[in-house]
């Protein structure tokens, strides 16, 4: 919460209407989520003349309360209510903080007519167990009885209640903080407070010997205050901490507090009496501290405040009862320093002690307001705990004190906004966020402060610095001029679509399926040997790696529908995978198991190895491969060794297919992949169409037995080069092992095909090539015609 009459002890807001003003704000992209006033109607003042204990409670208490137009009945549970005492009162019709409504009633039989109040049930300070504990707020005995409270205690005010900003750490969320984002606003300055104390010719050296042992602390400032009294705060002070929600406590404890509120820079102090004359900061080795709440912390890696021997103070996050400060204290030593934020993040989240000086620790802090906070806490405890200042300061610096600076044009700003904006409205904008610049022939050199945490000496910073004051609503929108050409894009959609709409032809069915897969899938099939990307931060184990194969969820989708008892799977997936350094390489890839029903012809077939390789072929054709494919017989990893084989292109790996081998998935599923990237870089002449030939074809059969490991490829090249150009088309219809054959040899039946596109083949012709193709196969391959 931000408390607007602070923020106006620091910028001037005359003549601003405070709700005009949120709006303001949050259109420069912090967010005010509530505008919050603490005027409540129907909240008086009132005195218990009479405190009786309720016939049927052992806790609540029935009272007699003079609101200065009537005595009226309240029922009340609040441990400290008394006669005699001056409260605040809550008649019926008033509505308190979260939509509650006082209303007349009955209390277990006994008639209330309004609410005694704590603070922290107006909205005044946090409810915490201590103030819950504390019970109803009673008021000085000059309070005026029917009067506001609130004007009373003078704490009339505006509150913004800020959305929390993850970029905005530490430099927003304290008032002088804000004050400076409202003054960048408006374009006001920002006057900070003063803090001129006088100092005893007494050191503080001569009492406290400092001695820094771990690295997690990079700024340490240590200053003496003797003679301090003990007592209440200024009225000011406590009407500051009540708006911010802070219960007042004493002078001391109030100062302390206000000082972190104003600048952002939480500070301890130690009974100097009971802390001793050393201050030594290391890490905690597996040891105990009673901190103030009363309750013992163990302590194993965290960052501790001790007096050479024994821990005084959880750094950052809570001082121990040993050197509490109490009414009997008479000199101070006060803390303000830095401590690595990690570490106070785990050290509050392990002992579950989150603090308000532990949170402002936990998000980083400004060394410059460090050394202001020192010496505002030295000046108030001077003026108002009567407190005499030792010269000197205990030291421990070893903070980069580098200044952010970065350089830039106003074009460069204009590049990142995709806006047009001029040099003067640049300067324009830095003058009203207070950052120093050296103006040369177009040039800003700029130097960021330190208070602003949030910005890193980038343009990109910058751009958004300047451009929320410059206002978005000022952003025009236009479209971008770029010069373009011709890219793979346009190309690799067109193949992606003709390869689709192609396998739909041939009976197939899309799938799409994540990205992300499993470490154990991503394992399988690496016949690429591509090394994967692994997630740094998954969101689930199942989902941690980014695959380089589709063939896994391909898989994972027949598995899928095998349970829901579909027999006939059929299906491919186009889509992009990437290795390890998100390289990427778009891939098709098929599964087919079952029975395969082509589009193109009545009734179904068993799928096998020459299902897939002839719709590979035929898609390969089709895309303007034909002849230029070939199979190369690889041990392929996951894949049935001699069922599988791998695609070249042009003598270019460009994929592979076969059946998965038994070991893997014992059913007969058979897959293939192809890379469309390798495919899209090879050149394809363009399709040449001819027409229909009119003239008929004759067919011939014909049968050769081979050695078991001669493959049909060889047979086939043979043919093909002894048909010449009457041969139009050859293919393998049978191949068979068994009777009439020997143990190692099989037999291979073609079905040829031949015709002329000019004229009307003669049988006498057709069967000297066909006995040409015979004689050559026999004496070339090894091989022998089957009877």
């Amino acid at each position: 919460m931000i408390s607007l009459n602070w923020i106006k002890d620091y910028v001037n807001l005359d003549g601003e209407d405070v709700k005009e003003l949120a709006v303001k704000i949050t259109k420069a992209g912090l967010n005010i989520e509530n505008v919050i006033t603490n005027h409540i109607d129907n909240l008086v003042i009132g005195e218990v003349l009479e405190c009786v204990n309720h016939p049927d409670s052992d806790h609540l208490h029935v009272c007699k309360v003079n609101t200065g137009k009537e005595v009226t009945q309240i029922v009340c549970g609040a441990p400290n209510v008394k006669a005699g005492i001056k409260v605040i009162v809550a008649l019926p019709g008033a509505i308190l903080p979260g939509d509650f409504e006082i209303k007349a009633g009955k209390i277990r039989g006994e008639e209330s007519n309004g609410m005694i109040c704590a603070l922290f049930e107006l909205g005044l300070e946090e409810k915490t167990e201590e103030t819950y504990a504390k019970g109803i707020e009673i008021l000085n005995d000059d309070a005026p009885v029917g009067e506001n409270p609130i004007d009373y205690l003078g704490i009339e005010d505006t509150l913004y209640d800020l959305d929390y900003h993850k970029r905005r750490n530490n430099d927003v969320y304290y008032h002088i903080g804000f004050a400076y984002e409202v003054g960048t606003i408006l374009g006001r300055e920002v006057h900070l407070p003063l803090a001129n104390y006088n100092e005893i010719d007494d050191d503080v050296n001569n009492h406290i010997k400092l001695t820094v042992e771990t690295d997690k602390c990079q700024f340490y400032l240590g200053k003496m205050v003797k003679n301090v009294k003990i007592g209440e705060s200024p009225e000011w002070i406590k009407k500051r901490l009540i708006s911010a929600g802070m219960r007042p406590i004493n002078n001391v404890v109030d100062i302390s507090n206000f000082v972190m509120l104003e600048y952002c820079q939480p500070t301890h102090f130690f009974d100097a009496d009971k802390l001793g004359k050393e201050v030594l900061v290391r890490t905690a080795n597996d040891e105990s501290i009673i901190t103030l709440d009363g309750k013992e912390r163990k302590l194993t890696n965290d960052i501790v405040i001790t007096d050479g021997v024994k821990p005084t103070c959880i750094a950052g996050v809570m001082g121990g009862e040993n050197t509490e400060v109490d009414e009997n204290t008479k000199n101070i030593f006060i803390e303000a320093a830095i401590f690595d934020a990690v570490s106070i993040r785990n050290t509050a989240n392990r002992l579950q002690l989150k603090s308000e000086a532990s949170i402002r620790y936990g998000k980083g802090l400004n060394y410059e307001y460090t050394i202001k906070a020192m010496e505002r806490c030295c000046s108030l405890l001077e003026q108002y705990a009567s407190g005499e200042v030792c010269k000197g300061v205990v030291k421990h610096d070893v903070i980069d004190k580098t200044p952010k600076k970065v350089s830039f044009t106003a074009n460069d700003i204009n590049k990142v906004l995709g806006i047009t904006i001029t040099d003067e409205d640049v300067k324009t904008e830095l003058k009203r966020l207070d950052f120093e610049y050296q103006y040369d022939n177009g040039r800003f050199d700029v130097t960021i402060p330190n208070r602003r945490l949030d910005i890193e000496p980038n343009i990109a910073d910058m751009a958004e610095e300047i451009g929320r004051l410059y206002g978005y609503h000022n952003l025009v929108s236009t479209l971008p001029k770029v010069k373009t050409r011709r890219g793979s894009y346009v190309g690799s959609v067109k193949i992606r679509k003709t390869i689709s709409k192609r396998l739909r032809s041939l009976g197939l069915n899309e799938i799409k399926t994540y990205t992300l897969v499993s470490p154990e899938m991503a394992k399988l099939f690496k016949y690429d040997n591509k090394e994967n990307a692994l997630l740094p931060n998954p969101m689930s184990a199942d989902k941690s790696v980014v695959r380089t194969t589709l063939i896994p969820s391909l898989m994972n989708t027949y598995e899928y529908n095998k349970a829901r008892k579909v027999n006939d799977v059929l299906i491919y997936e186009i889509a992009n995978t990437y290795d390890k350094d998100y390289k990427e390489d778009t891939k098709v890839a098929m599964l087919l198991k079952g029975n395969y029903i082509s589009n193109n012809w009545q009734g179904s077939t068993k799928v096998d190895f020459y299902i897939v390789k002839g719709i590979l072929e035929n898609l390969l054709d089709y895309l303007g491969f034909k002849n230029r494919y070939s199979y190369q017989v690889d041990a392929l990893p996951e894949m049935h060794p001699g069922v599988s084989a791998t695609i070249l292109i042009d003598r270019e790996p460009v994929g592979m297919f076969g059946r998965i081998h038994p070991s893997v998935k014992k059913d007969e599923i058979y897959v293939a992949e192809l890379s469309m990237t390798k495919l899209y870089e090879k050149q394809v002449k363009p399709l040449k169409y001819k027409e229909a030939n009119k003239y008929p074809e004759i067919t011939k059969d014909v049968a050769f037995v081979v050695k078991k490991d001669v493959t049909a490829g060889t047979l086939m090249d043979q043919i093909k080069k002894s048909g010449g150009r009457l041969l139009s088309d050859i293919d393998v219809f049978d191949i068979y092992v068994g009777e009439n054959v020997g143990e190692d040899e099989k037999s291979i039946a073609f079905s040829l095909k031949f015709q002329d596109a000019t004229r009307t083949l003669t049988d006498e012709e057709v069967m000297e090539v066909f006995n040409k193709i015979i004689s050559d196969v026999e004496t070339k391959t090894n091989a022998k015609l089957r009877n």
